[in-house]
């Protein structure tokens, strides 16, 4: 669909938002997909693996039917879609796309990529989306913009700074060193500046995922925050699918559902709310609910059942110790991620810990990408504050001048939002206007063999702050109360340390401090 601005050249600067419909491209596909997975039903009964070029249209007509609609969806499954993603925003991403585990992304970074133009979504025009809603709704998101550019400003000499004492680098280094860490300085200071940006900021992505999961999105558009946009979006996808093999989509009957429980709940107080959650928290970012009580005897039983040990010949603290001693294990030195595909690592599977937490939207854009460690996340519709609710940075909190931009972008974002809410503009278009900062309260459960991959990844001085410190609080909950579990979690280079090389797996990104010496312990600066 073509991109069409959203406001005339001779608009006020101040009122210029970029905008757009999405843009939805078939980057790869499979050939022959729904006869493909005909085929597939039918090797399930034959004695010889059936090709897609033997379907016939009566086999098409009967096993596409028994199969959908008899629950049998696996043979839909084979069948992956390549789109590439333009103007979607990054509220209907968090909210819808990757709100469930059936996928693959890759999505420009905000952290690393500045943004410059003002460019979000905005709401059609409607009889509760008028000429004056739209006024306020673009006036705000350029001045969120206003806000990223100033707080970039503020906070590069910060960065520059501390990143000059870290890698020792001064006016009198050698001209390379010196432009390697203001490019640092620059991506670590849009990095923070980017909490003041809007969620409904557009983004751009490379997204895959499998026949039947499309048909899932498909049925359950209205399952978000953003139902609007799911449509839009969503729908160019099937119309893509369609125009390659109609057959895959219009053989089934699959209407999209329109009354979903979730909004039949009674409105509550938002507010009062993230009071409670957060009184939980007692000032902590996560905090651990629930755990497995028995899950060192019930891990170390697991292992011994893959190996075929008795307790006499394993103890349980043996069995712990080959499990997660880097130096016995080598699979905790792989970054292949290959822990579910080792017979003994699965037996990490039976612990599992459950934590409350609350991050900033962007941070949890983030984390809901460990998609094994699956969180359970809030319609923010239905959680909505009409005080700023948002997490404060570090970089920010420590510089007066950006503290006061910060707190003047949350304030006018919220009072925005407000205004809108309160001229009867729906939620959904309201909500657009929230910042990165937004806090997120969850709950989010995982196996040890899940977590310690994300704590392994995430407590590498170059994660996001915020996952970085929820991962550092959640490590020591665990050791607090199952210390023989938490003996050798920390990032990869406190693994390898006197074990492998590298030590560190970052190559050119390494951080520049020596993590590896003082682990835990080590202060992080930035």
């Amino acid at each position: 669909m073509a991109s069409q601005p959203s406001m005339s050249p001779d608009a006020p600067p101040e009122h210029l938002v970029e905008s757009a419909l999405p843009r939805v491209t078939l980057r790869n596909s499979f050939s022959h997909s729904y006869d493909s997975a005909i085929a597939a039903a039918r090797t399930c009964y034959s004695p010889r693996l059936i090709g897609p070029e033997e379907i016939t249209d009566k086999q098409r007509l009967n096993i596409g039917a028994a199969t959908f609609y008899g629950g049998h969806h696996t043979v839909f499954q084979h069948a992956h879609f390549e789109f590439g993603l333009e103007n979607v925003s990054r509220q209907f991403v968090w909210s819808f796309l990757h709100a469930h585990p059936f996928y693959n992304s890759e999505q420009q970074s905000q952290r690393y990529v500045r943004l410059d133009q003002a460019r979000a979504y905005v709401p059609p025009p409607s009889p509760r989306f008028g000429p004056e809603e739209r006024a306020i709704y673009e006036r705000a998101v350029a001045r969120a913009w206003e806000h990223y550019r100033e707080l970039t400003a503020l906070l590069k000499p910060d960065t520059r700074k501390i990143l000059g004492d870290i890698w020792h680098v001064s006016s009198m280094s050698h001209p390379k060193r010196v432009k390697k860490v203001d490019a640092q300085a620059e991506k670590r200071a849009i990095e923070v500046a980017r909490y003041v940006l809007p969620v409904a900021a557009f983004t751009t992505m490379v997204h895959t995922l499998s026949g039947i999961v499309l048909h899932r999105l498909w049925r359950m558009q209205a399952a978000s925050d953003t139902p609007s946009e799911a449509k839009l979006v969503i729908g160019e996808m099937v119309s893509r699918i369609r125009e390659i093999d109609p057959q895959f989509f219009d053989r089934f009957d699959n209407a999209p559902l329109e009354e979903l429980p979730e909004w039949n709940q009674p409105r509550v107080d938002g507010d009062a709310f993230a009071r409670e959650f957060d009184a939980r928290l007692a000032g902590k970012t996560s905090v651990l609910v629930d755990y497995s009580a028995n899950a060192i005897p019930v891990t170390a039983d697991a292992y011994r059942a893959v190996v075929g040990l008795t307790r006499d010949a394993c103890s349980d603290a043996e069995a712990l110790d080959r499990l997660l001693n880097p130096a016995k294990n080598p699979y905790r030195l792989q970054t292949l991620n290959i822990g579910v595909h080792a017979p003994m690592m699965r037996a990490l599977q039976h612990a599992n810990f459950t934590f409350a937490k609350k991050l900033s939207h962007t941070a949890d854009s983030q984390d809901q990408r460990h998609r094994m460690v699956p969180g359970s996340r809030p319609l923010l519709t239905l959680a909505d504050t009409r005080v700023p609710d948002a997490v404060l940075p570090m970089l920010i909190a420590q510089n007066p001048r950006a503290r006061e931009v910060y707190e003047r972008a949350l304030a006018e974002a919220w009072a925005a939002k407000n205004e809108l809410l309160d001229r009867g503009v729906p939620p959904e278009f309201a909500l657009y206007l929230l910042p990165n900062a937004k806090s997120i309260r969850l709950v989010e459960s995982g196996s040890l063999l899940h977590l310690m991959h994300k704590w392994t990844m995430r407590t590498c001085f170059n994660a996001q702050e915020e996952i970085y410190q929820a991962s550092m609080e959640e490590i020591a909950q665990v050791r607090a109360v199952h210390p023989q579990l938490a003996r050798f979690l920390g990032p990869p280079c406190h693994l390898r340390a006197g074990i492998a090389t590298p030590i560190c797996t970052e190559g050119s990104h390494f951080c520049g401090v020596k993590v590896w010496l003082d682990f835990p312990n080590i202060q992080r600066r930035i």
